[in-house]
Formats: structure tokens, sequence, C-alpha cells
């Protein structure tokens, strides 16, 4: 199959399909940990009022994925947020050219020297993915899951 992936700037019309993204409380945990299950426009329309860089990729002109940033410091860093990838675009190389475009943004708009993400330890896929894309841990912080359980945050820096 050829695909074909592009992307541009997130809009309100987006988010309604976006809160499908997610499949279960455990990966909205991954992505969004203060939202409620299930995901609603609303709740994703307050992240993308107050966060910057609101993008999706287009998968064969479907949209596919979702991310922002939760926060950026000029000429020193940007944190990547709310990564989700739709179910039926996984593994298919969305949310790694979905990273790369974020980390041209953090550079090109905000002059960044450093992405961060951060990744729970039990989104195995997560890890791995940031890891092959040279992401490296920088520290880890307790928190609580959805079912309040305790589980390890990673914190993940890239230089760029």
């Amino acid at each position: 199959m050829n695909t074909k992936l592009t992307h541009r700037a997130a809009t309100l019309d987006d988010l309604q399909a976006v809160c499908h993204f997610p499949q279960s409380r455990e990966e909205l945990f991954y992505s969004y940990p203060t939202a409620q299950w299930p995901l609603t426009r609303d709740q994703l329309a307050e992240v993308y009022a107050n966060r910057q860089g609101s993008t999706v990729v287009l998968l064969n002109n479907r949209l596919a994925a979702f991310a922002n940033f939760f926060r950026c410091q000029p000429g020193e860093r940007c944190d990547l947020g709310n990564l989700m990838v739709a179910p039926w675009a996984r593994r298919m190389g969305v949310a790694q050219h979905l990273i790369g475009v974020m980390e041209q943004q953090a550079c090109q708009q905000h002059g960044v020297r450093f992405l961060h993400a951060a990744c729970f330890s039990s989104n195995t896929p997560g890890l791995l993915l940031y890891t092959h894309l040279g992401y490296l841990p920088v520290s880890i912080d307790e928190r609580r899951d959805s079912s309040g359980q305790r589980t390890a945050l990673i914190h993940l820096r890239k230089r760029l």
C-alpha cells in the first residue's frame, strides 16, 4: 500500500475525531494523564486553547495523529504533549512522522535546543519509539495511574 503522510495545524473541527483515538482509559492516561475517560471535545478544546503548536498528521488525507507542546521556553526547550495516534494508523510510521514534524517546529518556530517528552514505564511501544528516535532518559518521577497504582513517568530529551 502506498501511504502519503502530510501534516498541518490542528483546528477545532479536528478535535471530535481526535477524541476517538484513545481506545481505553490506559491509552488516554498515556497521552493525557489528567483527562477523564472517555475523552471529550470539551477536554481537548481546553488543551487546544492553552497549548502551542497543535498539529495533526493525515495518512492518505485521513486524520491519523495529534500532538502539541505543553510548554515552550524559546531558545531552550519545548515539551511534547498529548501525542495520540488513531488505532487504524498505528505501526505505520505516523507517530515517528509527527514527532519529526514537532522537532522541526520546535527548532524553526521556537529556536530551541532540546525537545523533551515524557512516557510512562508501562507504555513499551512509546519508550521503544522515543529510544529509536534518539531520545535519552533524564529523570523519573513517581505518579499514580488511572487506577491509582504506582507508575513511573520517564522524562526523555533529545538535542535538536
